[in-house]
C-alpha cells in the first residue's frame, strides 16, 4: 500500500446510491487511492447515511482500500463488524471516544489501520498523547453530517499545527482533510502538509469524475 503524499479518497456519500456499483467501478479505474465511507447514526451527527450491509456490498466490488469514517456514538462496539465488512482504515471521532487509546488499540488488534477525527472546533493540541498511536488524523473542514458545505478557513492553520505536532512527536500519522475540497482548497491543503483529501460533491457532481480525481492529485 503506497502511503506517499497526495492521496485522494472520494466520498461515496455523494455517489448515486441507485447506481452504486457503477460508481465503484468508475473509482476502481480512476486514480483514486481509497474509497471514503461516511457512517452516520443521527445521534452524533444530525443525519443518517448507511451501515454494514452497504459497506459489505461496496467491499465486494471495490478494488481500493475502504476508508471508513464513523460519525457515530460508541464506535468501539462495531470494531469486529467493520473488520468483517472489509474495512482498511477505521476512523473514530475524538469527541465520541471516552477511552480513545483503548479503542485505537482494539482497532489495530483486529488488523485495521486506526484513525481519529477532529471536528472543526476541536483543537489539534488534544492529540498530544495519542498522535503516536494512530495511523491517520482526519481534520473536518466542515461540520460533519451533510455534504456540500462551505470550507472552514481555519483548517489550513490546523493542518500546519498538526504537521508540527506529528514531527515533534516522531509520529507516522497521515493527515486527512474532509469537506469543501476543490482545486483551490486542495492546493492550499497539500501545501500546508495534508496527505489525503476527501472529496464528494466536487468529484461526483462533475462531468468527468476521473479527470477531477487526477487533477486533484496534481494541483
Amino acid at each position: 500500500m503506497s502511503m506517499k503524499n497526495r492521496l485522494i479518497s472520494p466520498s461515496l456519500l455523494s455517489a448515486d446510491f441507485a447506481n452504486l456499483k457503477s460508481d465503484i467501478e468508475m473509482l476502481n479505474t480512476s486514480e483514486a487511492d481509497w474509497i471514503h465511507l461516511d457512517v452516520m447514526d443521527g445521534v452524533f451527527v444530525p443525519n443518517i447515511s448507511f451501515g454494514f450491509p452497504v459497506i459489505e456490498a461496496v467491499h465486494k466490488y471495490a478494488k481500493k482500500p475502504l476508508d471508513v469514517h464513523l460519525m457515530i456514538v460508541e464506535p468501539q462496539k462495531f470494531i469486529k463488524e467493520l473488520k468483517a465488512a472489509g474495512t482498511y482504515m477505521m476512523n473514530v471521532h475524538y469527541e465520541t471516544c471516552t477511552h480513545l487509546h483503548r479503542t485505537i488499540q482494539q482497532i489495530k488488534a483486529e488488523g485495521m489501520k486506526a484513525g481519529v477525527t477532529l471536528n472543526p472546533h476541536t483543537p489539534v493540541a488534544l492529540l498530544e498523547d495519542i498522535v503516536c498511536d494512530v495511523d491517520m488524523v482526519l481534520l473536518m473542514s466542515v461540520n460533519p453530517g451533510f455534504a456540500g458545505q462551505e470550507f472552514i478557513e481555519n483548517t489550513y492553520q490546523k493542518v500546519v499545527q498538526l504537521k508540527e505536532l506529528i514531527a515533534r512527536k516522531n509520529s507516522n500519522a497521515l493527515i486527512q482533510v474532509d469537506g469543501g475540497v476543490n482545486y483551490d482548497t486542495a492546493k492550499k491543503l497539500f501545501d500546508c502538509g495534508a496527505d489525503i483529501l476527501v472529496s464528494g460533491n466536487f468529484i461526483f457532481n462533475s462531468e468527468n469524475p476521473k479527470e477531477v480525481i487526477c487533477r486533484l492529485k496534481n494541483v
